[in-house]
């Protein structure tokens, strides 16, 4: 699939859409249309998924008609389910007038969580850039959790996750996942390189609850595998990213020297405060930066893991935390606040 078939399928899709969606007379037949539409198996995953065989210069074109399209298929269906809605609230006896004193029901329609409108967007910049989204279980074995991520039994690097420890009434040990970094290796298991993919999902950890501090949290994780990978690659991308992220091309990224037992050489992620632009703040304990997460070249362990030969691939991974972003771009104090279920700060987002 070239850009030009990419952009054709769309349009027809959208046009059968816009088609079906005035004949629907039940509010049912709208939330198949979009399932039929925009769901895992619609036209809008088929160009996703795509994307990553396009030219290089193909890729922001697809990804903003991607865009585009789920949008128009929103706004066509939320017209149509106004319609059907206003339709059956008319359809008492014949000559009975709608009583507009009346009120309404007192119900407001609610919407997606911060988290998921955060996780979301971040899926449109990356499937933009090439990359398609992965999943994987929330409760893993050791082999993925650690072990195949170059942390073996013992290792000093397991007591820096709190782990979570899921009792099944026989030998094997399972845990709720601290990471998200085994959808990679569950990726790079199923398929051949080149992979290019994001793992975003919920994780856990063993930790006591206070304003920075969740026993749940989500996370999102970038994995690139290809030949002639290097470090600049990685650079580069990160750059890309944050710009689009924060859409200002003023922000500017920092790289230390860190260390994560699967990723060498490892790098702590920073970028310059979009409040105080580096002049330092509050937001920024007055440093001018705020962490957003870790980086690095995979380890060439992790390859032999799962049977690349590091030899002849090469990649890097890079990794964040969802209620990370939405605090920073949003000035959100504590992080307690997203899992609180306090419909006064849900609804200002």
């Amino acid at each position: 699939m070239n850009l030009a078939e990419a952009q054709q399928l769309l349009e027809r899709a959208e046009s059968e859409a816009a088609t079906a969606a005035e004949a629907a007379a039940e509010l049912e037949e709208l939330v198949e249309l979009e399932r039929r539409y925009v769901g895992r198996r619609s036209p809008a995953a088929q160009v996703t998924e795509a994307i990553k065989t396009l030219a290089p210069e193909d890729r922001r074109p697809a990804g903003k008609a991607v865009s585009d399209y789920k949008a128009a298929i929103a706004a066509m269906l939320e017209r149509r389910r106004e319609a059907i809605v206003a339709s059956q609230a008319g359809g008492g006896p014949k000559g009975e007038r709608l009583d507009l004193t009346a009120g309404g029901h007192g119900r407001t329609r609610g919407h997606l969580h911060l988290v998921t409108q955060v996780q979301r967007e971040l899926e449109d910049i990356f499937a933009g850039l090439g990359y398609r989204v992965a999943e994987g279980p929330e409760v893993e074995d050791d082999w993925h959790n650690f072990e195949a991520l170059n942390i073996p039994p013992a290792h000093p690097a397991r007591s820096m996750q709190d782990t979570l420890y899921v009792r099944l009434g026989h030998d094997e040990q399972v845990m709720l996942r601290t990471h998200t970094s085994p959808v990679q290796i569950r990726t790079m298991e199923a398929n051949e390189p080149p992979v290019y993919v994001v793992a975003p999902g919920r994780t856990y950890r063993n930790e006591t609850p206070g304003p920075r501090n969740s026993p749940v949290f989500h996370q999102m994780e970038c994995l690139a595998v290809d030949r002639g990978i290097t470090l600049a690659d990685l650079f580069g991308t990160i750059e890309v990213f944050v710009k689009r992220l924060f859409d200002d091309e003023s922000v500017r990224t920092r790289f230390r020297s860190d260390y994560f037992p699967y990723t060498e050489p490892s790098a702590e992620l920073a970028v310059s405060c979009i409040f105080c632009h580096g002049e330092g703040c509050r937001v920024c304990s007055f440093t001018g930066w705020i962490e957003l997460g870790g980086c690095g070249m995979v380890d060439p362990n992790v390859f032999e893991a799962v049977g690349y030969d590091p030899e002849q691939w090469q990649g890097f991974a890079f990794g964040f935390g969802l209620e990370r972003i939405a605090m920073i771009r949003y000035g959100i104090d504590e992080i307690r606040t997203f899992f609180e279920g306090d419909v006064r700060f849900l609804a200002q987002y």
